[in-house]
């Protein structure tokens, strides 16, 4: 009986240790887990742990795609709807609701469109007539940057600022028939704001200008030709965007010239408007004939040599400047700094949310 309680005694002892040593082992296993790359200070074992965790994130990620791939293939094969893809969450699409956002059943929108500023040279009643000009102490990119928007927006002029007020140029370009001002204002030798002034009566936008490049700056860009370009905005939702959106519409004429192929382009994203301004390319490549598996086939006509089919493919070059606004204020009628009536600022208390936007 002795012996055998000695034994039993001995095998809960043995169990003990071997629990305490499984115990140590899952210990150390989590804490290797848990230890990340910045927190080794060997250079080479954090850069090939780093290295690893990002392969097999890569490997985890090819394997979710093909999982999905074959249950949509499947799910054809048997004529059933395909599982939904999963929508990935960003702060565009888990934006704050806003009661502004302009809806397609919205009549009193259509009917303040029939009666605003912009409606004349919107219906083409009235030609667009653009003058820029510069802030009263300028810089050497003003004038270069100035010079690109020459030949993006058609029919715009530039004046020399000189000393003149810019009351007075709104006065002068009032009595010659423009229908806008653009004003490059400069610091520390680099534009970086813009105003928009509409005529006669107003709005006048305030922008914010950065991320300037110009064309020369720009990689295999191209050369703009004299055709009227066509306009293409997006993601102006709100009733701000709405009106911003119609004021950037009368800079430029109703009537596009499509075989010019040239597009400026103004699309908002959080707030922030990119402007961008292409041409297309089209261009007819040569390709193999391939069977139905992707394999290129030797075809051979009576003279024996190989068949080729030619496509069309169209693509964009940049012909620049690119930039990029952020609305400061929006003020009803021509420029006024003193008595002047506000429709929209930008207040510092605003940026509370990064899912809040206003255009």
């Amino acid at each position: 009986m002795g012996g055998k309680r000695k034994k039993s005694e001995s095998e809960g002892v043995l169990g003990d240790e071997d629990n305490e040593r499984s115990n140590k082992k899952e210990k150390k296993s989590s804490t290797k887990k848990d230890i990340l790359p910045s927190m080794i200070k060997n250079k080479e074992k954090r850069s090939a742990i780093h290295a690893k965790i990002k392969r097999d994130k890569k490997l985890e990620k090819r394997k979710k795609i093909k999982s999905r791939d074959a249950a949509e293939e499947r799910a054809l094969e048997l004529g059933e709807e395909p599982p939904p893809r999963m929508v990935p969450r960003t702060i565009e699409n888990t934006r704050e609701l806003d009661e502004t956002v302009c809806r397609p059943d919205d009549e009193e929108l259509f009917a303040g469109n029939e009666a605003d500023e912009f409606s004349a040279i919107l219906k083409q009643e009235r030609m667009p007539k653009i003058l820029i000009t510069t802030c009263r102490f300028n810089s050497t990119r003003g004038p270069a940057f100035i010079s690109e928007l020459l030949t993006v927006i058609p029919n715009a002029h530039y004046y020399k600022r000189g000393t003149y007020d810019l009351k007075k140029i709104v006065e002068y370009a009032n009595n010659k028939d423009f229908t806008a001002v653009i004003v490059v204002h400069t610091s520390r030798r680099e534009p970086d704001a813009l105003l928009i002034i509409g005529l006669p009566n107003g709005p006048t936008a305030h922008f914010k200008l950065s991320n300037l490049i110009l064309r020369k700056d720009i990689k295999n860009h191209g050369n703009p030709t004299g055709h009227k370009p066509e306009l293409v905005l997006n993601n102006f939702t709100t009733r701000l965007g709405h009106r911003l959106g119609r004021l950037i519409m009368s800079l430029f004429p109703q009537d596009p010239n499509f075989r010019g192929r040239r597009v400026v382009t103004l699309h908002n994203q959080r707030d922030f408007i990119f402007f961008r301004h292409h041409r297309y390319i089209f261009e007819t490549k040569e390709t193999k004939q391939s069977d139905s598996k992707g394999k290129a086939k030797k075809a051979k006509d009576g003279k024996g040599e190989n068949i080729t089919e030619q496509r069309t493919i169209a693509r964009l070059q940049e012909c620049g400047p690119r930039f990029t606004l952020k609305l400061i204020s929006l003020q009803h009628g021509t420029f006024d700094t003193k008595g002047g009536e506000y429709e929209w600022v930008h207040k510092p208390e605003m940026d509370t949310s990064r899912r809040r936007f206003f255009l």
